[in-house]
């Protein structure tokens, strides 16, 4: 890997990143089945992704920021994931054993620890923290007491980030470095957006402990009667704009009013459907006349089956959603290797043909 390359990678994914404006769901369905799902922002400019195939025994070595020096090793288990500016970024993603790792922007809160020339063999570029997780480990378990064997730091001052991390148990956790110093919190509300932190998001909850599904009750106010003027009037009060509080209250609103679907294959098209809340338009992060020719800064979103093992993704380009039956490909034997999200970068268009 030429240094130029790698510096040019990581550079744009600090810009890109910038204005990233990522959430995450979960879901849990009454056959057992859990699903994890999120979408990808960029409000900037089209973002490179691509779903990436890592075959067991795959030798991987991390980069630093000198370059492709970092740890190495190689893949006890099989991975599909969705990566970011470059194949070697996987921003979600799951193995053949059910573990479910991603990364979400996290600027200023989050920080790591320098980096350390002498220490290289054992340092991992945060970017390529997914992929080391799924890789390696397939239980959260597994995963935290594996982590002091590395160095986590960053590839680009400008982009920090932090992980979540899901199990086909329903466990899951938001792993964060804050001076250096990795932090696990377990994420009950199955949540996860940008910063501040995790368990500040989980405080400022308490701000909407008056929101409540379905309709507010009348009301007496000076000898007038107030009346909702539609449904859902209990949940007036939930913040509306990008955000990451906002989007962190408005998806555990959501997410903990949804109906339990039946089946995983149902609550993955839910996930999908809740997830549209979450998209943000081309226009609202520009000035005027500054606005990038996308059709979405939401670049793509996905939904990852963890019992069944199976991977969907739908772009800004292409509302169709595709799938990747992890479970049926052959780890032992399959290629590294890496194919864009797209064919072609524009929405197809059914005609219906009236006769």
């Amino acid at each position: 890997m030429k240094m130029k390359s790698l510096l040019l990678g990581a550079a744009m994914y600090g810009g890109v990143w910038s204005a990233a404006a990522c959430t995450g769901i979960s879901l849990n369905a009454k056959d057992g089945g859990f699903v994890m799902a999120r979408t990808i922002e960029n409000a900037n400019e089209p973002l490179p992704s691509e779903y990436v195939i890592i075959p067991r025994g795959q030798q991987i070595t991390s980069f630093t920021p000198v370059g492709a020096n970092g740890i190495t090793y190689r893949a006890k288990y099989g991975v599909v994931g969705l990566s970011v500016v470059r194949k070697e970024f996987i921003a979600e993603g799951v193995n053949e054993k059910g573990l479910s790792a991603g990364l979400f922007f996290f600027p200023t809160y989050g920080s790591y620890q320098p980096y350390d020339a002498s220490q290289s063999a054992r340092t991992l570029g945060d970017l390529q923290v997914p992929t080391w997780i799924l890789a390696n480990f397939a239980t959260i378990d597994e995963l935290k007491a594996g982590i002091k064997d590395v160095r986590i730091v960053g590839l680009d001052k400008t982009a920090v980030v932090h992980w979540r991390i899901g199990e086909k148990s329903g466990r899951q956790v938001v792993l964060e470095i804050v001076n250096g110093e990795p932090h696990f919190y377990e994420n009950a509300v199955g949540v996860l957006t940008n910063a501040p932190g995790f368990e500040w998001h989980i405080t400022n909850l308490n701000n909407y402990v008056n929101l409540r599904a379905g309709s507010a009750d009348n009301l007496q106010l000076a000898g007038v009667e107030l009346t909702p003027l539609g449904e859902s009037s209990g949940m007036l009060g939930l913040p509306g704009d990008a955000t990451s509080p906002s989007r962190f209250v408005r998806a555990a609103f959501l997410k903990a009013t949804a109906p339990v679907q039946a089946t995983a294959q149902e609550a993955i098209l839910q996930a999908f459907h809740l997830l549209n809340n979450f998209d943000v338009p081309i226009g609202i992060e520009h000035k005027a006349g500054q606005t990038p020719n996308m059709p979405s800064a939401t670049q793509w979103t996905s939904a990852i089956d963890l019992t069944n093992h199976k991977v969907y993704y739908k772009t800004m380009y292409n509302n169709t959603i595709r799938c990747i039956d992890v479970a049926k490909i052959d780890f032992s034997r399959v290629a590294y290797q890496s194919h864009p999200l797209d064919g072609v970068p524009s929405q197809p268009i059914k005609m219906i043909t009236i006769k």
